[in-house]
């Protein structure tokens, strides 16, 4: 089986309990076996991965980048300014795809851009933690089909 690495940024440890209106009810931990489970579904070995250190997380991605695996982000918070984050992304050799739980271009101004985006292979935004399952059948896709584009 393909690894697979789902990576969560700062705050999403505290999904089910933190702003349930824009996040759901889903705990973090319901989250990652939705994810595991899912990606035994798909044939995948999916490694789920929750901080609110920036530097673990940018360690974690140079780990996918040396190892050629692909990821699922939702970097959160991270997403609208960090620049160190969006450089260790680019240095993937693996498909990335970014997700966020909450629609970020219908919330606050300064959430409509994210700087991991221009690096991502595709973004999957507002469709609740339904966009994980939505990421995972997708690098399923691009990994066991040579012929389907990666973009």
């Amino acid at each position: 089986m393909t690894k697979v690495y789902v990576l969560n940024g700062v705050n999403l440890g505290r999904l089910g309990t933190r702003q349930t209106l824009i996040y759901g009810a889903t705990s973090y931990e319901d989250l990652a076996k939705r994810c595991v489970v899912e990606g035994e579904r798909l044939g995948l070995d999916v490694e789920c991965r929750q901080t609110d250190d920036e530097t673990e997380m940018i360690h974690w991605l140079y780990e996918a980048a040396d190892e050629a695996i692909p990821v699922v982000l939702n970097s959160a918070a991270w997403s609208h300014y960090s620049y160190a984050l969006r450089d260790a992304c680019a240095m993937l050799k693996a498909p990335l795809v970014e997700v966020h739980i909450s629609n970020i271009h219908a919330r606050e101004e300064f959430r409509h851009h994210s700087v991991i985006s221009g690096v991502a292979t595709g973004v999957i935004a507002g469709l609740g933690v339904d966009g994980y399952r939505l990421a995972l059948s997708y690098l399923s896709r691009v990994i066991t089909d040579t012929s389907a584009p990666a973009a």
